[in-house]
């Protein structure tokens, strides 16, 4: 066993265990990118807060809203994407189907 498969295995373990809190395990790159990306949405919060404050024109702090509803949406995908590459097939091969349904109550949800 490669020492990637024991890490792989070790992550597994770490956010599947049946009996114990689950977390994910992300990379360190993917984690710096979704918090880079959560931070530039923050600015881009605040800066609708501004604008507001302002009294800017609305179809303009719309637009922005959009742009920051769009950039959650890409966010939400990363997420999701991993998870269901990690835990969930993880999950599935270990005989919890009932991921399936939990799964689907998540998507439901980021499709609101």
């Amino acid at each position: 066993m490669t020492t990637q498969d024991n890490l792989l295995q070790h992550e597994t373990e770490a956010c599947c265990a049946a009996n114990s809190e689950r977390k994910s395990h992300h990379s360190d790159k993917t984690k710096n990118n979704l918090v880079s990306r959560l931070n530039r949405i923050e600015g881009q919060i605040r800066g609708v807060k501004g604008m507001i404050e302002k009294d800017t024109y609305c179809d303009d702090v719309l637009n922005q809203i959009a742009a920051i509803q769009s950039a959650l949406n890409s966010v939400g995908k990363l997420l999701l994407e991993g998870h269901m590459k990690s835990c969930v097939v993880e999950r599935i091969q270990a005989g919890e189907s009932e991921v399936i349904d939990e799964l689907l109550i998540t998507v439901h949800k980021l499709m609101k």
